[in-house]
């Protein structure tokens, strides 16, 4: 029998129920005051940004969107309980995450909008690139927090990933040499029951995607993914461990996606709208705002302020990714290789000619 220490709980770790309320005897310390209206607030950005970057999609101005829509307290969460030298690695879906940590929203889309293959330094705001393909960034998370242990930093990697990507290889490769090594890696699973129309019973039968820690000799823990003081709490003290040498971590977040994987998938085609309806009364958003406003935290007056910034950020992010960028065919070989191979410079020259005789007809 695996030792109680990896074992993740048989509940999720829930710190307010889907009221609002405070949950009586709740394992796990709960965020301070200041901590929750923080939350609140970006929980608030957060859900303007996916309608906005959703209309932005309609109007032909992003590509895709892979919208995380009643996600959004485990975005939120994952970027607050980081520090500034502590690195992000997401996927496709966790662009609140990475607005999160101080990446300009516009910069954030271009890469959804099909400018470029990153709008942003990464160094720059330690934010690793947007990963499409599953799993593979978080062998690259663990890496990076190797890095940093043999340079005796404190950094502290969050590697995100969806309940999709632990059906793939480089997820136990990651967890494997992570345990190995003790990097300082929290796994970050969000688990919104499908990976694209695949649910999740037709993924594991594991009593819960944490256990799969166990079997790296890693712990792992469980936690209801929309509510924002159960994440604040565990994500952190995950960080905090990960950060005194207590090596990797395992969280399970249980959410939902309420809106299609993108918006080029049909949800309809595989769940019910009567499911759907089942996770709109454990919105996070909605949650958040109940405990705050019984805590007298929490006022119209706030509202309505917390409203105007968040739609602040939704009028910059219309105005960025309506203006039009015009295409630079040398672009398409800028930062592929540090320096460039000569097959790399041969395909260069071969579209600049192929161009400039287009322009000579």
């Amino acid at each position: 029998m695996p030792s109680n220490d990896l074992l993740p709980s048989e509940q999720p770790v829930q710190l307010l129920d889907q009221t609002g309320s405070r949950v009586v005897g709740a394992a796990g310390d709960f965020p301070s005051d200041d901590a929750m209206l923080r939350a609140h607030e970006a929980l608030v950005v957060g859900r303007r940004i996916n309608e906005q970057a959703y209309a932005l999609v309609r109007q032909g101005r992003l590509a895709v969107y892979p919208s995380s829509y009643g996600q959004e307290a485990c975005e939120v969460a994952a970027a607050l309980v980081m520090g500034d030298r502590d690195w992000l690695f997401p996927t496709y879906r966790d662009v609140v995450s990475i607005i999160g940590r101080g990446v300009d929203p516009v910069e954030t889309l271009t890469l959804l909008k099909g400018d470029w293959h990153c709008g942003y330094d990464p160094v720059e705001h330690r934010v690793a690139p947007q990963t499409t393909p599953l799993a593979t960034q978080l062998i690259h998370a663990v890496g990076v927090a190797h890095a940093a242990t043999l340079r005796g930093e404190d950094t502290v990697v969050m590697a995100m990933c969806g309940d999709g990507a632990t059906s793939e290889g480089d997820f136990h490769e990651a967890l494997n040499f992570a345990a190995v090594f003790k990097a300082p890696v929290v796994f970050f699973v969000q688990n919104n029951e499908y990976a694209i129309s695949v649910p999740l019973a037709r993924q594991s039968v594991a009593p819960s995607l944490a256990h799969k820690g166990i079997g790296y000799g890693m712990p792992g823990e469980r936690v209801d993914g929309n509510d924002i003081a159960a994440l604040l709490s565990v994500l952190g003290a995950a960080v905090d461990s990960a950060r005194s040498g207590g090596g990797p971590q395992l969280v399970e977040a249980h959410t939902y996606r309420m809106q299609a994987h993108t918006n080029a998938d049909d949800a309809t085609r595989y769940r019910q709208d009567d499911e759907v309806e089942k996770w709109q009364d454990r919105d996070p958003l909605l949650r958040s705002e109940a405990y705050l406003r019984s805590r007298d935290l929490l006022t119209d007056e706030r509202t309505s302020e917390i409203a105007a910034a968040a739609e602040a950020v939704a009028t910059a992010m219309r105005d960025g990714l309506m203006v039009d960028v015009e295409p630079d065919h040398a672009d398409l070989f800028t930062h592929v290789y540090a320096a460039p191979t000569p097959q790399l410079r041969e395909q260069q020259a071969f579209l600049a000619d192929e161009l400039s005789r287009e322009e000579a007809r």
